[in-house]
C-alpha cells in the first residue's frame, strides 16, 4: 500500500510539474489572440452590426485564434463623433462611420456628400472605387483612419411632421441635421433654420418640438423608431450616404502584413455584402413604418430642391477639389 501511495505521489508530481511547465506557453497563446473593439450603432439585426459579424468570421477563417473581435453595439459607446474619436486614440479598433461625420478631419469627403450629384447606388459604387476613393483613403490615414472600405447606407430622405414636398413648404422649419457644414448650408438655402444634433438625441428634440424635422436613410428612421415623431418620408434621395469601414491606425499598424491582409480582403468582401443587407433593410424598414402610419410621399418641383444644392456645390468646390472634379464624377 505504501508503495502504490508513493507511485501515485510520484505521478502525480510529474503531471504537475509538467502542467505547471506548460502554462506559460499556454499564457503565451491566449496573449497572442488581439482583442478588436468594435463600435455598432445598432442591434444584432441590423447591417451595421452584420457586416462586422462577416468580418469576424471571414477573418476567423483564415486567421485562426489570432483575435477576438469584441462588438459593442446599441449605440454604448457613443455616436460617430464620438467613437471616432476613440478610433484616432486607439481605445476603439474599429467601426462605420459615414463620411459626413469625418469631414471635420478629412474635409474633401464631402464631395461624397454633394446633393443631387450621384444618379443611384451603381454612380456612387464606380466613383469610390476609382480614383476619387483612393485619394479620400489616403486623406483618411493622415489623419489616423485606416479606412477599408466605403458603404452605401442608401439615399437620404426628408422626414418632417406634416407633408412636404415642395421646398416652400420647410420656410422657418427647424431641421436636424448632421452636425457638417455641407449639410447646414443645403438646409439654410431651402429656408429652414439647422440644428446640429447627434442622432442618439434626434428623436427626443423632435418630439419636444426642438426640430420639426430631419432626413436620414429609411435604415435608420425605422431602426431609431423615427415614424412615431415624423410620420411624413419625402423620397427627395437629395444624399447618398457614403461611408467607410475603418480601423484605428495605431491599432492597424501593430499588425504584420498577413494580418493586415486578411482584414483588407474581408472588408472589401464584408463592403459588398453590407450594401446588399442595406437595400433588403430598407424594404423592411418602409414595411415597418407604414405599419406604425408612416406615409411615403413623393417631391414636387424637383428643379426647386436642385436649385437649393447648387450653391452648395460652388460654395464647396474649392474644398473637395473643384468645380471640373465635381463635374467628372458627375458625368460618370
Amino acid at each position: 500500500m505504501i508503495t502504490l501511495n508513493r507511485r501515485h505521489f510520484l505521478r502525480t508530481a510529474t503531471l504537475g510539474t509538467a502542467t505547471a511547465l506548460a502554462m506559460p506557453a499556454l499564457i503565451r497563446t491566449a496573449q497572442a489572440k488581439t482583442a478588436i473593439t468594435i463600435a455598432s450603432l445598432f442591434g444584432d439585426d441590423k447591417p451595421e452590426t452584420k457586416i462586422w459579424l462577416k468580418i469576424r468570421d471571414l477573418v476567423e477563417a483564415k486567421l485562426p485564434g489570432q483575435f477576438r473581435f469584441n462588438i459593442v453595439k446599441d449605440s454604448a459607446l457613443g455616436g460617430e463623433k464620438e467613437v471616432a474619436e476613440g478610433i484616432r486614440l486607439g481605445s476603439i479598433q474599429g467601426s462605420l462611420s459615414t463620411v459626413s461625420a469625418l469631414s471635420g478631419w478629412v474635409p474633401e469627403l464631402q464631395i461624397l456628400d454633394l446633393p443631387f450629384l450621384f444618379k443611384d447606388a451603381e454612380h456612387v459604387l464606380k466613383t469610390v472605387q476609382g480614383e476619387t476613393g483612393n485619394d479620400l483613403k489616403e486623406k483618411l490615414k493622415a489623419q489616423n483612419f485606416i479606412a477599408t472600405g466605403f458603404i452605401n447606407y442608401g439615399a437620404r430622405h426628408l422626414l418632417t411632421k406634416e407633408a412636404v414636398t415642395k421646398p416652400e413648404q420647410l420656410k422657418g422649419k427647424r431641421i436636424r441635421v448632421i452636425q457638417s457644414p455641407l449639410h447646414t448650408k443645403l438646409w439654410s438655402n431651402l429656408g429652414t433654420t439647422p440644428v446640429g444634433i447627434p442622432i442618439t438625441e434626434t428623436y427626443n428634440a423632435l418630439e419636444t418640438g426642438v426640430a420639426d424635422a430631419m432626413d436620414l436613410t429609411k435604415s435608420a428612421y425605422a431602426s431609431f423608431k423615427l415614424y412615431e415623431v415624423v410620420p411624413f418620408v419625402t423620397e427627395s434621395s437629395h444624399i447618398w450616404a457614403s461611408g467607410v469601414v475603418y480601423f484605428s491606425a495605431s491599432f492597424w499598424n501593430g499588425l504584420n502584413a498577413e494580418q493586415q491582409q486578411v482584414l483588407q480582403e474581408a472588408s472589401q468582401e464584408a463592403t459588398a455584402y453590407f450594401n446588399q443587407l442595406i437595400v433588403e433593410d430598407e424594404a423592411a424598414a418602409i414595411t415597418t413604418a407604414k405599419e406604425h402610419g408612416a406615409q411615403v410621399l413623393q417631391p414636387e418641383e424637383y428643379d426647386q430642391w436642385q436649385a437649393g444644392a447648387k450653391t452648395v456645390w460652388d460654395d464647396f468646390a474649392p474644398v473637395v477639389g473643384g468645380i471640373d472634379r465635381i463635374n467628372t464624377i458627375k458625368a460618370l
